[in-house]
């Protein structure tokens, strides 16, 4: 039976929530909806920065100490409005809803403590939109020992199978951490975080511009990337280590550039993101035919140069290129895994997160 969900993101790039209309038995993709966004004001990014810093003392997921409990209320409302908006620009009647992905925001990720935490108020936002919201769907995975992420694999499958694609696939999304799945066929299905992904090259151009991203591209193509810090950065051995594995937003915040001028900063840390991609394929079963590109990454025209040059010879193209929304596919996905939850099909895989056995997850909050 086939269901409309609709499905929320708030990223680790900070930017806003995206949601999106999705027709879907939670094995395959009936039909895209429409999509939106609601990008989260400089006082409500200032508020999740300051959460992510007071989130890092955390010891147990339901605790919120300090600013995390103001941080809780301001994600819950901006995702209430956000369904609210999108509901009425689309005419949609909430009860032709059957069920809302909410992932929440992620304040921490420590897989190895057994430990992730999303902050957003289920009850209330169910309350709020007057439609039954499916949320929590790491901690499950966590609690049998998986890493918790990345959990779109399952939806990236989906999509790619509607291509009629010879395998390899890898589908990578750049968020503020950039996550890979591998797709050969209907049996195999590998997916891992790869590295940093805008997180820090955001984080340094609001540092050293006052915006809050490299718009296309253009301050990096501007630089040049000092390839000796890259190679330097790369001998973490969380690069050399194969998947399943996940990281923290600021698992890399540590990385420090020096003196560097804007351009050579951004150039590096676009790099830095591209190289850490490609370090995955020999930790690869095959070497992959062909790589699509999701997030925000995509739209960086520098980074999209990058990864060409050092995935060649496999093909890379945006997500946008075959239809697919970049922006929208996170979105999609929790609304994809929500009608997996409502039918108790598995969420997470062993060579996906590193969980034991297929896991289903997921919690209901009614209105």
């Amino acid at each position: 039976m086939m269901l409309t969900t609709i499905g929320l993101m708030s990223g680790t790039s900070l930017d806003g929530v995206d949601v999106a209309l999705l027709e879907t038995d939670g094995r395959r993709v009936q039909a895209f909806g429409p999509s939106g966004y609601r990008p989260y004001s400089a006082q409500e990014r200032s508020l999740l920065r300051q959460a992510l810093g007071e989130a890092v003392s955390l010891q147990e997921r339901e605790a919120r100490p300090g600013i995390l409990v103001e941080a809780e209320r301001a994600v819950t409302i901006a995702h209430a409005e956000a369904v609210s908006a999108f509901i009425a620009q689309n005419r949609i009647s909430c009860q032709d809803i059957d069920i809302v992905g909410f992932h929440g925001q992620t304040v921490l990720h420590r897989p190895e403590r057994r430990l992730t935490v999303q902050i957003g108020h289920a009850a209330v936002l169910a309350k709020a939109i007057h439609i039954p919201v499916m949320h929590d769907f790491r901690a499950a995975d966590v609690a049998a020992g998986g890493q918790g992420a990345p959990f779109v694999p399952v939806y990236h499958r989906a999509l790619t199978q509607s291509l009629g694609r010879e395998g390899p696939i890898v589908v990578v999304n750049i968020g503020g951490v950039s996550n890979i799945t591998y797709i050969d066929g209907a049996d195999t299905l590998i997916a891992c975080d790869t590295g940093p992904g805008n997180a820090l090259l955001d984080d340094f151009m609001f540092r050293v511009t006052g915006q809050h991203f490299d718009g296309e591209g253009r301050m990096a193509a501007q630089g040049r990337a000092d390839e000796a810090w890259v190679a330097r950065a790369l001998e973490r051995p969380f690069f050399a280590a194969p998947p399943p594995k996940s990281l923290d937003r600021n698992d890399f915040a540590a990385l420090k550039l020096g003196e560097m001028q804007p351009a050579d900063g951004a150039a590096t840390l676009t790099a830095l993101t591209a190289a850490a991609i490609s370090r995955i394929v020999p930790l690869l079963p095959k070497l992959p035919k062909s790589w699509i590109v999701a997030g925000g990454g995509a739209r960086n025209h520098t980074m999209m140069r990058m990864l060409r040059e050092r995935l060649a010879p496999a093909t890379v193209e945006a997500a946008d290129s075959l239809g697919w929304s970049s922006d929208a596919i996170e979105a999609q996905a929790f609304g994809f895994l929500a009608a997996r939850g409502l039918k108790g099909l598995p969420l997470s895989y062993p060579a996906t997160t590193g969980v034991p056995m297929p896991m289903t997850g997921g919690i209901i909050a009614r209105p």
